[in-house]
């Protein structure tokens, strides 16, 4: 199979790429480096340069894609600006790395006759905040309640929409929050950068009691390849994430014990909008992974295991101050 990653330099993107050179895939890597690395993927292109490319290029340029789509029979739509808070991401760049690229994608495949397939990493905040928990995938209506999951869901309508249209096959995988070794931001990073700063408090967004599950990358991996081989719909929707959830304080204390800090006083910033970190952070986050489960997947690590492991890693990426 040759397949096509975009954002396959990125954290997902890049382990989905190890996995997929591991089973002797030819991959193309479409990434504009703005959020992913070269580095996490240079292995690939010292030991395999025959099976793994890298073309530097961005999804909203038609002609970067179009490249990119040469003899490609798969693609894994992972490139995204990945950055939930609004403060991180102007509604217009949310819009044009997320919706906008989709479209591009979407619309240079629609007439490539051997590309046959586009498989979708959405997100668990297109559920925005359901009233059933754990949330399954036919719950509705969704409601996002950030910028960041309005633009996945319009993807995840792009996408299916253009799969019955034009005759193609589409997955989408709502994803829990996604951690381990490459991830470059999120809660274990932003605690791990704070406690070098200051080794003796911790801030804390929120009031602490944001609560949601955590999967680690190996697993997500693995449900990935899963969700691919049994797919049997034109359009096939699952939910991927652990089957428990941990609080933001909880992480808070498995950070400060994983970087050997004592009497950490941890202060919360209150938050807004009822104790949430962020305009547009979800308070209660559980996916209903009952559809995946039924097709031979199961997460290895629940959520504690995957934060204990990914805050390890982090404690080890990450450069001191």
């Amino acid at each position: 199979m040759h397949t096509l990653v975009t954002g396959g330099a990125g954290f997902i993107g890049s382990h989905l790429c190890d996995s997929l050179a591991q089973h002797n895939w030819e991959v193309t890597i479409l990434d504009n480096l703005s959020a992913g690395s070269k580095e996490n993927v240079q292995h690939l292109l010292e030991r395999t340069p025959k099976k793994v490319k890298l073309l530097e290029g961005d999804c909203t340029n038609p002609a970067h894609v179009r490249k990119a789509l040469e003899n490609v029979e798969i693609v894994y739509h992972f490139a995204a600006n990945p950055e939930v808070r609004l403060e991180l991401s102007d509604p217009k760049t949310c819009f044009r790395q997320n919706i906008y690229a989709t479209h591009i994608l979407l619309h240079q495949l629609k007439d490539n006759m051997k590309t046959h397939t586009v498989i979708f990493a959405s997100t668990s905040t297109v559920y925005g905040e359901p009233e059933t928990i754990p949330t399954h995938e036919s719950y509705g209506p969704l409601k996002p309640i950030s910028l960041y999951g309005a633009s996945k869901l319009a993807s995840e309508a792009l996408i299916s929409a253009y799969a019955r249209t034009y005759d193609k096959k589409a997955v989408i995988l709502r994803l829990a929050n996604t951690i381990g070794p490459r991830s470059q931001h999120g809660v274990i990073h932003d605690f791990i950068l704070k406690l070098r700063r200051n080794p003796r408090q911790l801030e804390i967004l929120g009031d602490g009691t944001q609560t949601k599950s955590y999967l680690y990358i190996d697993d997500c991996i693995k449900a990935i390849e899963t969700a691919y081989k049994t797919a049997r719909n034109r359009v096939e929707i699952c939910n991927v994430g652990s089957e428990d959830q941990i609080s933001v304080t909880q992480i808070a204390q498995i950070v400060t014990e994983e970087m050997k800090l004592k009497n950490v006083k941890l202060i919360y910033t209150g938050g807004v909008d009822g104790g949430r970190g962020w305009k547009g952070d979800v308070k209660k986050m559980l996916l209903g992974i009952t559809k995946i489960k039924s097709k031979g997947w199961k997460p290895k690590h629940n959520s504690r295991q995957a934060i204990r492991k990914a805050t390890k890693h982090a404690i080890t990426e990450l450069q001191p101050i």
